[in-house]
Formats: C-alpha cells, structure tokens, sequence
C-alpha cells in the first residue's frame, strides 16, 4: 500500500482488485489485520455523508466482492465488523515500520546494518502511500502518519551513512555531490525542519563545504525567527558551535536530532554561543 494498491497471491500473482470503493474497503482492513473493524467505521468511512439506502447490506456486497477478487484475503464476518485475516508482515505498510525502527535502534551501534535496514525499508515505498484510501478520514491521517515517518527513516538512513563516511569505512568516502543535492531538496520541502538542516550542516562540512555549512544555519536560523518566531534547538546551536571550534573537521558524532545541547552556566544572563557574541551572520561571510 506504500503506492498504488497491488495485491499478489502466495505465488507472486498480481490479482486485479477493480473499483475504487472496493480497493478503500481492503487499505482500511489491511490497516487493522487480524483485527474487528466496526461496520458502522467501514460505513462512514466509504460512502461518508451519501449513504446507500440499506447501507449494512451495501457493505456486505462489497465484502462479497472482496472476496472473490482476492480469496486468499480471508474476509471474516463477525456481529460487530469484518477482520482481514492477515498477518501483519505481508502488508508492507507494517513491514515498513519494522525496518525503519530496527534502523534506527542500530543507528549507532552500527551504522552499516542500519543504512543497509532503512535501505531496504524506503524501497518499498512505490509512490505515494494509501492513495486509494486518500479519501476517507482515516486514510487521510495514515498518509500523514507513515510521510513524517518515510522522511524520518530518510533522515536516519543520511545520519548512517555520514556517520560511515566519517569512520572511515573503505566503502565510504566522503558525501557526494547527490547526497547534499538530496538534503538541499528535502530542506527545500521542509524549510524549518532542523534535523535536516543539520544533516545538511554535517554533509556540507564532510565535502569541505565549512563556509556552505555556516551560511546554511543562518538560513534556517532566519526561517525559523520568519516563519515561527523561534530560536533554533539547542541541538542545533550545539552543532553550529561545534562547526565553528572544528578546523573542518565533520561533526559526524553529533547529530542535530540526537545530540546533547552544550549546556551553559546557569545564570540570568543570555548565553554567549561564539566570542563574537551577535556576528555570527559576519563570520559564515568571513569564512
């Protein structure tokens, strides 16, 4: 479901599933396998306001349907609803999630298996997820839902493989003109999202880009005072700061979503992040 809705049997046959109606009921079941999904939710769900006139016997047409499209999708009748006996694992929606949270529990342990893990998690997105429940209510919050999380398995997948570059691993060198062209798009979508901007920060430092690395954090610096009215995160100052002491050398330890803020001395007074207190803007020109 990580793409247009397609369904195969136990031998890898593709089974047509025709009619939009028909393909929302299966993405809703699938989104709750082996469990009772009410009927009155598969309702309102489906036909929302423009009701059929006998609405209950309408759904049980198009679980009827249902299963003659895909028989081995066993739909199963219950008083309270319909449960898709399914088991979770061969629905690549909750597929998806496992690999993504197994990458990013070995994020730091171990970079290779995790940018291998989270690799392999992101092929299975085809396009845009749930389009045929894009619709309903419910499928409209899933979309939402496993987005934030695609771009948060993309972000720990560039952490991986900058933490790889920085470690030295043989098959890793230092980021490629691809890698900081694919965190410039992302940040592009997403302008105040600070774990990108220092991933970017990170990468640009990698390729020897430390002046491209100051002049990013004012940019998002100045989106997040624009559009928010917001400092940037502790994390990110952090990694600014760290920038700035380093003589070129990639923060790789230090990752803007991770990282613990470099705390101050508790007073009543700002804290000072550079000797040049209020010039960071002449330094990133100076550099």
């Amino acid at each position: 479901m990580l793409g247009p809705l397609e369904v195969r049997d136990d031998a890898g046959s593709a089974l047509e599933v025709s009619g939009a109606r028909l393909r929302a009921l299966l993405t809703l079941l699938a989104l709750r396998p082996g469990q009772i999904v009410p009927a009155s939710y598969l309702i309102d769900e489906l036909w929302g306001e423009r009701l059929p006139a006998d609405a209950p016997n309408a759904l049980q047409a198009l679980v009827s349907r249902l299963r003659r499209a895909v028989p081995e999708a066993a739909v199963v009748s219950r008083p309270a609803g319909y449960r898709l006996a399914l088991d979770a694992e061969r629905v690549d929606v909750f597929r998806f999630e496992r690999l993504a949270a197994q990458g990013h529990a070995r994020l730091h342990d171990d970079p290779a298996a995790a940018a291998g893990t989270l690799t392999e998690a992101l092929a299975l997105w085809r396009g845009p997820a749930l389009a045929d429940a894009a619709a309903t209510e419910s499928g409209r919050a899933a979309i939402a839902r496993l987005g934030e999380l695609r771009l948060a398995a993309t972000e720990d997948r560039i952490d991986a493989e900058l933490r790889l570059a920085a470690g030295g691993d043989p098959p890793h060198g230092a980021p490629g003109p691809a890698l900081v062209a694919e965190l410039e798009g992302l940040l592009a979508a997403s302008p105040t999202r600070e774990t990108l901007a220092g991933l970017l920060m990170r990468a640009l430092v990698a390729a020897g880009r430390r002046g491209a690395a100051l002049q990013a954090y004012e940019q998002v610096r100045e989106r997040l005072a624009d559009e928010l009215g917001a400092d940037p995160s502790p994390a990110l100052a952090a990694l600014h700061l760290e920038i700035l002491r380093t003589d070129g050398a990639a923060p790789a330890a230090l990752p803007a979503h991770t990282a613990d803020p470099v705390l101050a001395p508790r007073t009543n007074l700002p804290a000072g992040l550079t000797s040049f207190v209020g010039r960071e803007a002449e330094l990133g020109r100076v550099a």
